[in-house]
């Protein structure tokens, strides 16, 4: 078996709250057609009518995205930073890519020096250091390349917040080209040329670019102009590692780039990515967005944390083999490194945690000044999934103060949150789902009672406990090489695309054995199929009753040698058997499967039937001749009931 990932935990029973999908409308909408020209399974339509593809077009268009438009109807100044470059590559000239530790950042600054470098310029990579200078270009950093000669620079994953370092680059004649994909400032700093998504138009396919997206654009612009191939295939090589590392958005351009380029890049001439993969044991497969995800990212990821960045820009752009397969090992080490110190500090927070005895905060904040800033983001995340709540982890940062890393489960937004405390805090920034903060020590009591009632106040409104969203019933019997071959037209799966989340009703356990690290291993058997289940991390029973109702994505399992489907268990729930009760506008309907009816009972004891008619799209005809028996509330009543009983797709 494959080398398990780190998964959220499995929630247990009274954690998890099952949100079925809405039943797809009666009126056909397009689907039945798009079931019929493109041959799908109509499980898989459901979940993409239900993200809004809803005819065969918008379908085909995910499954083929057109091609990328010409990038220069789209950045104003692409051809600007372009003509620069081809100046600075015929003239040997020094050019510092100035990058982020993070892996976007890495993979930016290896793709531009890796192309630059092959094109006549001399590259000079250079990251700051997380612990002693922090995220981006700095004073300090501008100084030392222009004492060296450099006379331009781009900023790769940074850059619009740097207004002080811009300033100081303009006083010492460095020209500045600026690549970067985070909030532009009201007044932009100095620069010669910019490329941001936001500069694009509205709807433009280049909106989704993540950094390394954006050196993409200028690199291989710059090799179309030079007419190198070799340059273009590198590009779109990095191009993969950091999209899919960084969790860009898989829309626009970013879904066409990855589906051009995945094919390729297990047989990527760079030295270093054959290195990874070799390290990695996966030299021999294909190189899908999970593998990437799953077994290069972490490496490349853990160097920027707790290493030197440089390590992972070397890597990717070294041409010798050797050089490269050391340069891998290292990566390997720190990887291993960084899981170790993520189970230390995890273990230390939940003692801590244990330790305030059984009234557990609402929100979660623990400090401790030997935690490495580099990971504790990694376990805030683990205590999010563990818990359902929002948490923030602090490490020392010396002169008094300590930094954070914030994680919430969705709903808690972490940017107001901390706009709220904003007057107790240093600095702060962040999304909805993460964020971070600087603060003085003496500050934290009063910031957690104040985050604390944030929490209790999102709890009141329904917020908290681990949410179970299938996004289309799935029989076991379906499940087999032909419908895991048209789930993967669906790829890649990603942020803004990630792969369905199916559900079975009414799962009997045949077999179950807990295995080694934790994790349960099922039988489930559904009208006399089996299939093999797996819950990474199991908290619950050691054993575990049906029938059941269980959630889960589908994968392709490898074991020595062999290929085998298994349902990667993301909830479980008891059965509600052919009956279940529905809330519906303070009212209350016993619904109940009756052979081939299904029996919708009012509190006044009134009962209306209908066929059970599975299938994409269905009308509820009754069976009974009531006034009401068709009006539309009644209808919906009915495809809810089927819809909760698991008799409709």
């Amino acid at each position: 078996m494959n080398q398990p990932r780190r998964l959220p935990l499995l929630p247990a029973h009274d954690e998890q709250r099952w949100l079925l999908p809405s039943p797809l409308p009666s009126q056909d909408c397009g689907a039945s057609s798009a079931a019929e020209e493109l041959a799908m399974p109509s499980e898989l339509l459901a979940v993409l009518w239900r993200r809004g593809y809803r005819n065969a077009l918008a379908i085909e268009a995910l499954l083929s995205p057109p091609a990328a438009p010409d990038p220069r109807q789209h950045f104003p100044d692409l051809v600007r930073a372009e003509q620069r470059l081809v100046q600075a590559c015929g003239q040997g000239e020094t050019v510092a890519i100035c990058g982020d530790y993070d892996a976007d950042g890495m993979t930016s600054t290896a793709l531009l020096a890796g192309v630059l470098q092959r094109l006549g310029a001399v590259a000079l990579p250079a990251i700051p250091s997380r612990m002693a200078e922090g995220y981006g270009l700095n004073v300090a950093m501008v100084e030392r390349l222009a004492k060296v000669g450099v006379r331009l620079l781009i900023t790769v994953d940074n850059g619009v917040a740097a207004r002080e370092a811009l300033d100081r680059a303009v006083e010492l004649g460095v020209e500045v080209i600026l690549t970067d994909h985070h909030t532009l400032p009201a007044e932009l700093p100095p620069h010669l040329a910019l490329l941001h998504p936001a500069v694009t138009p509205p709807d433009s396919p280049f909106r989704g670019l993540a950094g390394v997206g954006l050196a993409h654009v200028l690199a291989s612009g710059l090799c179309r102009r030079l007419q190198r191939q070799d340059g273009l295939a590198i590009a779109l090589d990095l191009f993969c590692i950091g999209t899919i590392a960084d969790m860009a958005p898989l829309v626009g351009v970013n879904r066409r780039w990855l589906m051009d380029g995945l094919p390729r890049l297990g047989s990527s001439t760079l030295p270093g990515l054959k290195a990874l993969q070799q390290i990695a044991g996966i030299e021999q497969r294909p190189l899908d967005a999970e593998t990437v995800g799953f077994q290069l990212a972490p490496r490349i990821n853990a160097v920027g944390r707790i290493g030197d960045p440089l390590l992972v820009v070397e890597l990717l752009t070294t041409e010798d083999q050797d050089q490269a397969l050391d340069l891998a090992r290292s990566c390997e080490t720190m990887n291993r490194q960084r899981r170790e110190l993520c189970d230390a500090i995890e273990a230390e927070a939940l003692a801590l945690l244990e330790a305030d005895g059984p009234h557990r905060p609402t929100f979660l904040l623990l400090a401790q000044s030997h935690w490495h800033h580099g990971v504790i983001g990694i376990v805030a995340s683990r205590l999010v999934d563990r818990f359902g709540l929002p948490a923030a982890l602090l490490a020392g940062e010396g002169n008094g103060r300590l930094r954070a890393s914030v994680r919430a489960p969705r709903g808690f937004a972490v940017d107001q949150a901390l706009l709220a405390c904003s007057d107790l805090l240093v600095r702060h920034g962040g999304h909805p789902a993460a964020g971070g903060f600087t603060v003085e020590a003496d500050q934290i009591s009063d910031l957690h009672v104040r985050l604390e009632a944030l929490a209790q106040q999102w709890l009141g409104d329904g917020g908290g406990g681990r949410t179970v969203e299938p996004e289309a019933l799935l029989s076991l019997d379906r499940i087999d090489r032909e419908f895991w071959q048209h789930l993967r037209r669906l790829e890649p799966f990603g942020i803004g695309h990630p792969a369905p989340i199916f559900w079975s009703a009414g799962c009997t356990v045949a077999s179950q054995k807990l295995m080694r690290g934790g994790h349960l291993q099922l039988l489930l058997e559904q009208q006399g199929s089996q299939r093999r289940a797996v819950a990474w991390r199991w908290q619950g029973p050691d054993q575990v009753q049906g029938p059941l109702d269980v959630a889960y994505r589908l994968r392709l399992d490898r074991w020595q040698g062999e290929e085998r489907l298994q349902l990667e268990l993301l909830g479980l729930r008891p059965s509600g058997g052919d009956e279940v009760v529905l809330q519906r506008q303070q009212r209350t309907y016993w619904c109940r499967r009756q052979g081939a009816v299904l029996v919708i009972r009012n509190a006044a004891g009134v009962e209306l039937e209908a066929p059970v008619l599975p299938g994409l799209h269905q009308e509820a005809e009754t069976a009974v001749d009531h006034p009401k028996a068709h009006h539309p509330y009644v209808q919906d009543l009915f495809r809810d009931a089927a819809m909760a009983l698991g008799l409709a797709v």
